[in-house]
């Protein structure tokens, strides 16, 4: 397929294979007709990121965006699942309560957004793909992002009717660049799916679910659960903040990444674009969008702040998990299902 070729149209995936008895009742349920459910088996493992509660809520959660080939739109807003859906939430929620801990109080949101980012220590990841990552890697690296990238914006757009004055300007802004002002073919979505084409991967929107561990798919669940809630609109401010507050020297180091291993310009042209929009968005963003909310709505200080640290706790979560993976010689994805077609990583493409 050629990297300038129309992008995919809009398909919904395949439902994924279950990994444990929560996700396993779920996918059931969602393979049948809209039914009211019985009790759901509780999840074996980590409400935040385990393999069978991460996959369970993100199925859920996937409901609200392209939903599943085959599976019946009435499910979205069945009322015994969105119970099922608010419990595994609450779980979720515990949980990263305790990951997130304190949110220490401030005068200027912008301010004490920039002390999150330069409080959190870890490894970087854009540095160890700029200096020695391998393709394989960075082939690992774009499945992993895909779960978002695929779909960037969306969660962060149902925050525009929760907003208003400044601050529903300044996310205007932002998010008519992550849409390439109103062209497909610009559209951030669109770039990183060429991206993917170009480094030899499916860019079938879900065509690496069943791929994606439990900590990658809390990155997209932390958004989503943000984004759908109105009473979470502080936390998914602070959320998209930082997100374009950190973008502009990694975005530069994939890139970089990318031209060391052979990689031509188009499929570097998603980093490069962020690279320039986003060092207007880190402005915009700080300032304009969280500044502008705390001045409508002083009660959001600690919600942006605690959005900020919750996303510098997952994605740092989702980098040690790489690091541990790669350093002892082993895959960073989950086990692809028997007989499965997808997830298959191409031979190298430069």
């Amino acid at each position: 397929m050629s990297l300038l070729s129309a992008p995919p149209a809009l398909t919904a995936p395949a439902l994924p294979c279950p990994r444990g008895p929560l996700s396993a009742f779920v996918l059931e349920a969602l393979a049948g007709e809209p039914r009211t459910l019985p009790a759901a088996p509780a999840a074996i493992d980590d409400p935040l990121d385990g393999d069978d509660a991460a996959l369970a809520l993100n199925c859920c959660y996937e409901l609200h965006y392209r939903g599943f080939a085959g599976v019946d739109e009435e499910w979205e807003w069945e009322p015994s699942l969105v119970a099922l859906t608010r419990d595994m939430e609450r779980a979720f929620a515990a949980r990263l309560d305790e990951l997130v801990g304190r949110v220490e109080p401030a005068d200027d949101v912008a301010t004490r957004l920039h002390e999150i980012i330069a409080s959190t220590g870890g490894r970087s990841l854009s540095t160890y793909m700029a200096e020695q990552g391998t393709v394989e890697e960075l082939r690992e690296f774009f499945i992993h992002r895909s779960g978002y990238q695929l779909k960037e914006a969306d969660p962060h757009s149902w925050g525009l009717p929760r907003l208003t004055g400044k601050a529903k300007a300044a996310l205007v802004e932002i998010q008519a660049d992550e849409y390439g002002e109103g062209v497909e073919k610009d559209m951030h979505a669109v770039l990183f799916a060429r991206s993917m084409r170009g480094v030899g991967l499916d860019d079938t929107y879900g065509a690496y679910l069943d791929r994606l561990p439990g900590i990658t798919l809390a990155t997209t669940n932390l958004v989503t659960m943000f984004g759908l809630h109105r009473r979470y609109r502080g936390r998914l401010i602070g959320h998209l903040a930082v997100f374009e507050m950190t973008s502009v020297e990694p975005m530069g180091r994939y890139s970089a990444a990318l031209r060391r291993l052979g990689f031509g310009p188009w499929t570097r042209l998603f980093y490069d674009t962020h690279v320039v929009a986003d060092a207007h968005h880190q402005s915009v963003a700080a300032h304009d969008l969280a500044g502008g909310m705390v001045a409508d709505e002083p009660a959001m200080l600690p919600e942006i702040l605690y959005g900020a640290q919750a996303i510098m706790a997952v994605e740092g979560r989702l980098t040690e998990h790489l690091f541990r993976c790669w350093e002892a010689g082993r895959s960073s994805l989950y086990p692809a299902p028997p007989g499965a077609t997808t997830g298959a990583v191409s031979p190298p493409a430069v």
